[in-house]
């Protein structure tokens, strides 16, 4: 891509990436780094003809819930982001070379507030949404 000095990139981050993830520690922890990563690649190749996107979503509608043995959480059963909404906008994004998008208003309202709510609430909350045996029965 640079040899060409054209491309993109749209990497997958989160809204996770935002707060510190009670139950999901590992998850939130690897898109705080991939949201990161994004924008400092993004500075990098800054002068290049290469654009870097990144796309982070809230909670989507996919197997990612059921997969990682979550349906038993408040997070895991409660309605979603529509998968193909999402990927839509990841990729209207990347095309335009936005440098980020999240999607959803909902999710650019928690987005905000967790960044001016200390970190201490923001592991409470997660809890609430992660903790296993916080579905609604």
């Amino acid at each position: 891509m640079l040899r060409r000095n054209s491309g993109r990139i749209l990497i997958t981050g989160s809204i996770a990436g935002f707060m510190p993830g009670s139950f999901q520690a590992v998850y939130n922890g690897s898109k705080a780094f991939l949201d990161s990563f994004s924008f400092a690649l993004r500075e990098e190749l800054r002068d290049s003809g290469v654009t870097v996107t990144c796309l982070m979503p809230g909670a989507t509608e996919t197997e990612f819930f059921r997969r990682a043995d979550m349906m038993d959480t408040k997070v895991g059963t409660e309605k979603k982001d529509n998968a193909h909404d999402v990927a839509k906008a990841g990729f209207e994004a990347m095309m335009s070379g936005e440098s980020d998008v999240v999607t959803g208003m909902k999710n650019k309202l928690q987005t905000t507030l967790a960044n001016v709510t200390p970190n201490e609430v923001l592991a409470k909350q997660h809890r609430k949404m992660a903790e296993p045996g916080t579905a609604k029965s």
